[in-house]
């Protein structure tokens, strides 16, 4: 049997698009000679469609776009990634594979495992399969699943998740290929993961396992692609290349395949994913052009780039927004940047509307010294000068901040951190920033040396450093992996040689700057365990552990 598996970009909600997106990954199927083309997981309404499957009108007119495809379907069969409406009790739709072959549905085919955890909401929309039945194609026995279906491999993961074994179960009923529809967010250190677990897969069932993932970057969720196909011996049948469209033809007939999946460094599957999470959301948005606060620091410098490589260069614009507190170095690193990129750039200084701000507070201010709050009228001025040429001009204003700043609230709420069009870095702690930086200065200096050298500054206030008001960048950056992405209890962080005081600083700003991040501009998953949907923690309440009444000396007595 031939199988076409067709790694596409779809957007939410765009019926019309999106099914003549599948259609054309049909022409191209039949072009290859393939029996059978695979979408990705929803394909047809797009991933994740959140809310808009509670509208009837929705529904309604994604079976309407379904219905018009089987008449397109002939000799090659078309298995489509939908939703189906659920006739009986429970929620009013399923998340399904629909076999469309010969002008007709052949057969639809629930998900039996609905991941409700970290981005995944699917128990609150889908009803899951009551039960999993091979189907027929061209005298084959398919064993469709659908993403998570197949996520339940012990020999890759440290506890089984579920239950059920889709995969397993269609395999007993006599299914002689399983194929998986997926829309598998990318994190990093995720597409090898996903690779391992298919291989994994087709040796325990000793049984081709083809597997075609969604790409393209939908809100936060960025998809890699990263398709594959493994034999029953392990034996790698075919891949798409990451973070691009395309398809490949596998013959379940010849198994000597000679391919190995993409061993790319971290920084550059980072920034590929950055590109294309960026590009797609304007895209996809409709923004022909970004703007965004250059300052002469790492992070807008970094963004910079990834915005020129995204859009072209000719849709970016730095702005250089200066104070009495910038260094002219810092305006010269800007402006050599924005030349090497070849962005437009503007220089705005601040000072006048400073002052005027000044003038009109001081009176208020009678008594009390400069602060924070002087800071931080610096930073909210650049923030209202790029929303006003956004306005006028109808370019998106992207954000600098990173994820150790998101975490810690190091940043000046309603100034840099806002809620712009999207954070871009809002998933990069600062080492990884500096590995980008680094990875981009590979075969030639982009970002000047200068920028990459000297101790990061919000030059907010004379001789001003990061570290005056925080713990260093890799205490914060070893405390964030633990404690969000990893949930390790804190008196386990401090064992592993980190000074304890600086390690419940940044778990007190993590826990006390929930509001803040409640309010930032949406930010591109990147980490298992990314600020926004995915990390739920209460505003009003007391997370630090700190308050949950067991003091060191205690705990340590109740382990015994």
């Amino acid at each position: 049997m031939k199988v076409y598996l067709a790694q596409i970009n779809t957007t939410v909600g765009d019926l019309c698009g999106n099914r003549e997106r599948i259609l054309a990954a049909l022409a191209a199927g039949e072009a290859a000679g393939a029996e059978l083309v695979v979408t990705p997981e929803m394909a047809l309404p797009g991933y994740p469609p959140q809310d808009l499957l509670e509208r009837a009108d929705f529904i309604r007119a994604a079976q309407e776009r379904l219905a018009e495809m089987a008449p397109r379907t002939g000799r090659t069969a078309l298995l489509v990634g939908t939703l189906w409406p659920n006739a009986g009790p429970g929620r009013t739709v399923h998340n399904a594979a629909v076999l469309l072959h010969e002008g007709r549905v052949v057969s639809w085919h629930a998900k039996s495992l609905l991941p409700t955890y970290d981005v995944f909401d699917e128990d609150r929309y889908f009803e899951p399969a009551g039960s999993v039945h091979p189907t027929t194609v061209h005298g084959v026995r398919l064993g469709v699943t659908v993403c998570e279906d197949i996520w339940n491999e012990l020999e890759i993961g440290a506890r089984r998740r579920y239950r059920a074994d889709p995969a397993g179960e269609l395999v007993r009923q006599g299914a002689e290929v399983v194929v998986n529809l997926s829309a598998s967010p990318f994190e990093l250190g995720k597409p090898k993961y996903r690779s391992e677990l298919v291989r994994n897969l087709a040796l325990r069932l000793g049984r081709p396992v083809l597997q075609v993932n969604l790409v393209g970057g939908n809100d936060s969720l960025i998809f890699d692609g990263s398709s594959c196909g493994y034999g029953p011996d392990g034996t790698l049948l075919g891949r798409i290349d990451p973070f691009c469209e395309g398809g490949t033809l596998i013959n379940l007939s010849d198994n000597q395949s000679q391919l190995a999946m993409p061993d790319l460094p971290e920084p550059e599957w980072a920034c590929r994913a950055l590109v294309l999470g960026l590009a797609d959301y304007a895209r996809k948005c409709g923004f022909g052009e970004v703007l965004l606060g250059l300052s002469g620091g790492i992070d807008s410098a970094l963004v910079a780039v990834l915005a020129a490589r995204a859009l072209g260069p000719e849709h970016v614009l730095g702005v250089s927004m200066p104070s009495r507190y910038s260094s002219e170095g810092s305006v010269a690193d800007a402006r050599a940047l924005a030349e090497r990129l070849g962005i437009a750039f503007k220089v705005i200084p601040i000072e006048p509307m400073y002052q005027a701000f000044l003038g009109q507070l001081m009176p208020h201010f009678e008594g009390r010294g400069f602060d924070v709050t002087e800071e931080n009228l610096q930073a909210r001025i650049r923030g209202t000068l790029l929303m006003a040429l956004s306005n006028k001009f109808g370019w998106m204003v992207v954000s600098t901040g990173n994820k150790s700043e998101m975490a810690t609230g190091y940043a000046t709420l309603y100034g840099d951190m806002r809620r712009t069009g999207r954070n871009w870095l809002g998933d990069v702690p600062k080492r990884l920033v500096y590995e980008l930086a680094r990875w981009i200065n590979r075969d030639g200096e982009i970002i000047p040396k200068s920028t990459l050298e000297k101790p990061p500054s919000a030059e907010l206030r004379p001789n001003q450093t990061d570290q005056d008001s925080l713990p260093p960048y890799d205490v914060v950056d070893a405390v964030l992996l633990a404690y969000v992405e990893d949930r390790t209890p804190v008196e386990e962080i401090i064992t592993r040689g980190l000074p304890a005081e600086q390690v419940w600083d940044v778990v007190r700003r993590v826990d006390q700057n929930e509001y803040k991040r409640r309010q930032a501009a949406p930010i591109l998953k990147l980490t298992c365990k990314a600020f926004g949907v995915g990390r739920r923690m209460p505003i009003a309440g007391r997370s630090n552990p700190r308050d949950w009444g067991a003091a060191p000396q205690l705990s340590s007595v109740l382990r015994r």
